[in-house]
């Protein structure tokens, strides 16, 4: 098959968080699939608990600048890149200090979930859409990890349609053991509508908890995955009657080349349209 380029948004990647199911397929998917011949970018947020200094971050002056605007408010766009170097792969980082300086990721020490993660993962998808526009390049395919990365399909979708660079994107999401307990703000549709999508595409996020962010994820991905065992099991039933093609991550040691095959049916099918 011809060389994919393959964008891939992630939650977490080791080693910049720890060692994890999720932070572990994060860091040797994409690297695997570089290996491939294929041609890949990767972004995770720069949660303020990552070293900058041990992990060598640093500004990317060029891409950074930018300006967010989210619930009225403008919201500084911060790039960062590191690279690791054993396998030449560069992982770039989402950073706000309205919202990733905080040293904890989602909840704070005592296990109280931020009352803005809504407005994080937001910011989160509108950054990296933004940055890979700025970079000016094509995707043929984004693969979204962890529930923070679950807008970025339903703004490929609507707000980014008519842009060339994502006209022929198919999406995918994979969903894990990550799920939250309770809802995001409440006003989380109305947040989205105010960043550009058409009201008609938020429906069913009038209590968004989290088996309502990854169907609405489902509802705009050309494919989904279901990456663990141990996928809440609403969720796991919410994909039985998924009308588009459905992937369960392979429980072998060497599942790279099964996400290989995967993307390259992915690539014969026409990505949905909105």
């Amino acid at each position: 098959m011809a060389k994919k380029r393959i964008l891939y948004v992630a939650s977490e990647i080791y080693p910049y968080l720890p060692d994890s199911y999720i932070s572990n397929i994060c860091r040797f998917l994409p690297q695997g699939i570089q290996e491939r011949a294929n041609e890949i970018r990767t972004f995770m947020p720069k949660f303020g608990c990552i070293n900058e200094r041990k992990n060598q971050l640093h500004e990317v002056i060029r891409l950074s600048g930018q300006n967010i605007i989210l619930d009225n408010s403008d919201h500084p766009l911060i790039i960062k890149v590191a690279s690791l170097q054993v396998v030449r792969m560069q992982i770039y980082f989402i950073d706000s200090e309205d919202y990733f300086k905080r040293k904890q990721i989602f909840a704070d020490d005592a296990g109280n979930f931020f009352p803005d993660n809504d407005e994080r993962m937001i910011f989160f998808a509108k950054g990296v859409i933004e940055t890979v526009r700025k970079l000016g390049w094509v995707p043929d395919i984004i693969h979204c990890h962890g529930w923070i990365s679950s807008m970025v399909p339903i703004f490929i979708k609507t707000c980014y349609k008519d842009n060339p660079l994502f006209q022929d994107t198919r999406i995918v999401t994979s969903l894990y053991n990550d799920h939250f307990e309770g809802s995001l703000d409440p006003n989380f549709a109305k947040k989205l509508v105010g960043t550009g999508i058409d009201e008609k595409f938020v429906g069913g996020l009038e209590n968004p908890d989290y088996l309502s962010v990854v169907r609405k994820a489902a509802e705009f991905s050309d494919a989904m995955v279901v990456g663990h065992d141990e996928v809440l099991p609403k969720a796991k039933e919410a994909l039985r009657l998924f009308p588009r093609p459905l992937f369960y991550h392979p429980n072998i040691e060497n599942y790279v080349d099964e996400y290989d095959r995967f993307y390259d049916d992915l690539m014969d099918k026409q990505p949905i349209t909105f």
